[in-house]
Formats: structure tokens, C-alpha cells, sequence
């Protein structure tokens, strides 16, 4: 499983030490997701290595309006392996985009309803199951976030939406370990397995991305060869 987190000066810890201690609790790989306003400067390979784990680039997109968002994803669709839209006010904008990886937590500050989830399962666009607020609030919070994300879960299940999973760590002391995650999806509803897929699909996304950034992919299923020739 992978998680996905938001390093200083977006969160409180260092990549570094979100990275060894997502190792440490045994996740395979972590998703540097800094909104674009409050970038991390940290260099993924040094960073895997130390940790012995994936550390992937990453960014969580936030805009005012929709020109703008559109704009910003344009932008690090080049620069970053994954792309993530800051859920809420952006909902529909994200899902109807298919360059956009991941809806960050759309139940937070937004709503989504069966036509947004059919649109992110026609774009592939990945609509997140942020656990943070049943981890970390309590109270009317905590209830609220728990009846969104059941609500979120049969969308998903009835449109066969791909999604993610995630504490949405902002310290290294908001990481869970991958069993934590699987007892905070069994409250709302989700079975073990569907728990781990969401948190592999990270790891899968970011693979999928780097092949298709590199030199010698041509279009799924496709690859130049060696004797390939570009103009």
C-alpha cells in the first residue's frame, strides 16, 4: 500500500520523515501531494533511497475558479507524476478532466452525487477516501464524515468509479499503519481488500504515469523499440 501525505511547509514534517516512517509501518511507497502554493523541495530519489520506499511527486491542485484550476493542472500535468485536484468547489471540474490522477477528499467541503460519479468512471479520474476527519475529529465531525464516506462508497461501488485511500497524513504522527486504515474503512462500510486496492491504486497510478513519461512509450500497450525511429 501506498499513502499519500502533505510534507513541510504544507504539513509539519520533512518528506524524509514522512517517508521512513510510512517504511517503518510497513507501506510501500509515499505520495508527496503539497498544494502548488506551498511546494516541498526534497528530491524523491534521495528520498526513496534513505527510506528504502517509493516516494512519489506529486501535487494537489487548489484555484479560485476554474480557468485557473484548469491552467494549474495544465502546468504540472508535465512537471509531476501525479496530478490531484483539492476537492470541494472543483468537484466537477476534476472529474470531467481526464489529466487529472485524483479528486482530493470531494466530501469535505463539497458533495458528489451519481452524475459526478459516473463522469470521474468515464475520465478515470480516482475519487479519494480521505479517512483523516474519522481519524483525527471527533464528535458531529466525526459522524458526518463517516455517513460521506459511506454515501461516497456506494456511488463508487454502483458506478464502478476507480478511487484511492488515505489519512491524508500532515505529520508523520498522522500515519496509520495500512491495519488502522482497514478498521477506519470497516466503519464505513468497506470490506478489508477494498481498503488495501485503494491504497495499492496509488502505487499503480504513479507506475502507469512514469511509463507513459518515459522516452520510449508510444500509447498503452505500445513502447518503441530499439530501432524505433522519431522525427
Amino acid at each position: 500500500m501506498y499513502e499519500a501525505v502533505h510534507a513541510r511547509p504544507d504539513g509539519e514534517s520533512t518528506v524524509a520523515r514522512m517517508a521512513l516512517t510510512a517504511a517503518e509501518q510497513g507501506y510501500e511507497g509515499v505520495v508527496v501531494r503539497n498544494h502548488g502554493d506551498a511546494p516541498a523541495h526534497y528530491d524523491p530519489e534521495s528520498a526513496a533511497e534513505a527510506s528504502g520506499i517509493d516516494v512519489v511527486d506529486a501535487v494537489e491542485v487548489r484555484a479560485e475558479d476554474r480557468s485557473r484550476a484548469s491552467s494549474f493542472v495544465e502546468r504540472h500535468r508535465e512537471r509531476r507524476t501525479l496530478v490531484c485536484v483539492h476537492g470541494g468547489a472543483l468537484n466537477r471540474l476534476a472529474v470531467e478532466d481526464e489529466r487529472v490522477d485524483v479528486l482530493a477528499h470531494p466530501m469535505r467541503d463539497g458533495d458528489v452525487n451519481h452524475v459526478l460519479a459516473r463522469a470521474a468512471a468515464d475520465n478515470g479520474v480516482r475519487l479519494e477516501f480521505d479517512f483523516s476527519r474519522v481519524l483525527r475529529a471527533d464528535g458531529g465531525e466525526r459522524v458526518r464524515a463517516i455517513a460521506g464516506l459511506r454515501k461516497l462508497r456506494e456511488l463508487v461501488e454502483k458506478y464502478d468509479t476507480p478511487y484511492v485511500v488515505s489519512a491524508d497524513a500532515r505529520s508523520h504522527l498522522h500515519l496509520r499503519a495500512p491495519r488502522e486504515l482497514v478498521a477506519v474503512g470497516e466503519l464505513c462500510g468497506f470490506a478489508p481488500e477494498q481498503v488495501r486496492e485503494g491504497g495499492r491504486e496509488w502505487g499503480r497510478l504513479a507506475a502507469r504515469n512514469r511509463e507513459r513519461r518515459s522516452d520510449s512509450f508510444i500509447e498503452p500497450g505500445v513502447r518503441r523499440g530499439r530501432y524505433e525511429e522519431t522525427d
